[in-house]
C-alpha cells in the first residue's frame, strides 16, 4: 500500500476533516496516522484580476492524493465555474508537485446530468472529466451518477471511475430510525408501505428500494413540457395495488428545483395514502425547491424529508422536517478499499433490510472498523 494523503479544496475542507478522521480510527491505518491529514496541503491565492492558483505547503512525491471537492452549494460560498477551476488548479498543482496517483473524489458530479451527446451541445460531464483527467487525475469516485453510460465517458486505459450507490445510506436510515426490528419489517412495513419513482425513467432505483424491502412499488409517468426546463405537464400514477391508507416514498437520485416532486405530490394526495415522504441522494435543492418543500410540508402533504450530506445543506433556510445523513464513514471505506487495491463489491451488494435488521453492519457505530475491513 502506497503512503496517501486526503485533502480538499475550498469547497470540502470540513468534510474532508470527517473522512480522515475515521480513517484514523481504523487499525490498519495506524502507521499512517499522522500522514492521513492533509487539509490544509492547499491554499489558494487570489489575484486582484480575479485569476488564482493554488500552491501546495509540503512535500506530496510519490505519494497517492485523495482531493476533495464540490462544484455544486458548497461550505465555501463558491460559484459553479469557480469551484471547477479551482479544482482544475488543485489537480494540476498535485501533478507537478509529482503526486504519484490523483484520486479526484466528487461526491456529488455537479455536470452528471449533461451527459446526453447532440450534434450542437457541449457534453457538461464529457467537459469536466476529460479536463481533469488531462491535467493528471488517474481515478475519480463519486455517489449515485444521474446514469449508468456516465462511467463510459472515459477511457480506462487512462483512467477510471468509481461509482458507490449512496442508497445503502438511505436505507439504513429507514431501518435504523422508522422500522427497528424484524418484526415491524414483517407486521408493519410491508403491508403498509409503498416505494414510488418520481418518473418512469426512476423506475429501476424505485424498484431496487421495494425489493430491498418487499413492498409495493408505485410508478409515475411524467409528461414534461420540453420547451421550458424544470416544468412538468402532467403525472400519470401506475401501482398495482392500491395507494390509499399506504406510507409513501418517493425516491430519487436527486431534488433540484422541486417541481416534479410537488407536481407529483399533489397528484398522488387524491389516492388518499396515509402520509407521503421524500428521499434522495443528493440534496441540489436550486431555488425554489425550499420554498416548494416548505410549502407542501406546511400544507400537510409531505410529512419526510431525508437526503445525505454529498451537498452541503447549512445554508438551506427550512422548516420542514429535512434530516441530513452522514456519509463520511462510506467515503472512508471506499478510500481504504481503493488505497489498499482491494474489491469494491462489499460497497456495491444490493441491500437487504431484512438481513440487515437480522444482523446490523458496524458501519453504523462511528469510530468501529468494519468486519475485515483491514483485509479487504
Amino acid at each position: 500500500m502506497n503512503e496517501f494523503i486526503i485533502t480538499a479544496t475550498r469547497t470540502m475542507k470540513s468534510y474532508a476533516a470527517k473522512v480522515a478522521g475515521y480513517l484514523a480510527k481504523f487499525s490498519s491505518f495506524a502507521p499512517f496516522a499522522g500522514t492521513i491529514n492533509g487539509i490544509d496541503l492547499l491554499s489558494t491565492d487570489l489575484f486582484a484580476d480575479g485569476e488564482k492558483e493554488v500552491v501546495i505547503d509540503s512535500s506530496i512525491r510519490g505519494k497517492d492524493v485523495f482531493i476533495f471537492a464540490s462544484c455544486a452549494r458548497n461550505e465555501a460560498g463558491l460559484g459553479v465555474d469557480e469551484a471547477k477551476i479551482e479544482l482544475y488548479h488543485a489537480v494540476d498543482a498535485l501533478k507537478r508537485a509529482q503526486a504519484e496517483r490523483i484520486v479526484v473524489f466528487e461526491p456529488f458530479m455537479s455536470c452528471s446530468r449533461s451527459d446526453r451527446t447532440a450534434r450542437r451541445s457541449s457534453v457538461g460531464l464529457w467537459v469536466h472529466l476529460k479536463t481533469l483527467s488531462s491535467l493528471g487525475a488517474r481515478h475519480f469516485v463519486s455517489y449515485q451518477l444521474h446514469s449508468d453510460k456516465s462511467k463510459s465517458m472515459i477511457d480506462p486505459a487512462r483512467c477510471v471511475i468509481d461509482d458507490i450507490p449512496a442508497l445503502t445510506l438511505l436505507k439504513r436510515r429507514l431501518c435504523d430510525v422508522y422500522i427497528r426490528d424484524i418484526g415491524t419489517l414483517h407486521k408493519e412495513v410491508r403491508p403498509n408501505w409503498a416505494f414510488c419513482s418520481v418518473d418512469a425513467g426512476g423506475e429501476k432505483l424505485a424498484r431496487r428500494f421495494s425489493n430491498s424491502f418487499g413492498v409495493s412499488l408505485v410508478i409515475a409517468h411524467k409528461q414534461r413540457d420540453y420547451t421550458r426546463k424544470n416544468t412538468v405537464e402532467c403525472v400519470n400514477i401506475l401501482s398495482a395495488e392500491p395507494v390509499e391508507g399506504k406510507v409513501l416514498w418517493i425516491v430519487d437520485d436527486m431534488i433540484d428545483t422541486g417541481a416534479s416532486i410537488e407536481t407529483l405530490v399533489r397528484a398522488l394526495w387524491p389516492f388518499k395514502p396515509a402520509e407521503i415522504n421524500l428521499m434522495a441522494v443528493h440534496p441540489v435543492f436550486s431555488n425554489p425547491a425550499p420554498e416548494r418543500l416548505q410549502r407542501l410540508y406546511d400544507q400537510g402533504y409531505i410529512k419526510h424529508v431525508i437526503v445525505t450530506d454529498t451537498i452541503c445543506c447549512s445554508e438551506i433556510p427550512h422548516t420542514f422536517a429535512l434530516e441530513i445523513v452522514p456519509s463520511a464513514e462510506l467515503s472512508a471505506r471506499a478510500i481504504h478499499t481503493i488505497a489498499v487495491n482491494g474489491s469494491m463489491a462489499k460497497l456495491l451488494r444490493e441491500f437487504n433490510a431484512e438481513t440487515y435488521l437480522t444482523s446490523p453492519s458496524l458501519l453504523n457505530q462511528p469510530g468501529r472498523e468494519p468486519p475485515g475491513l483491514s483485509s479487504v
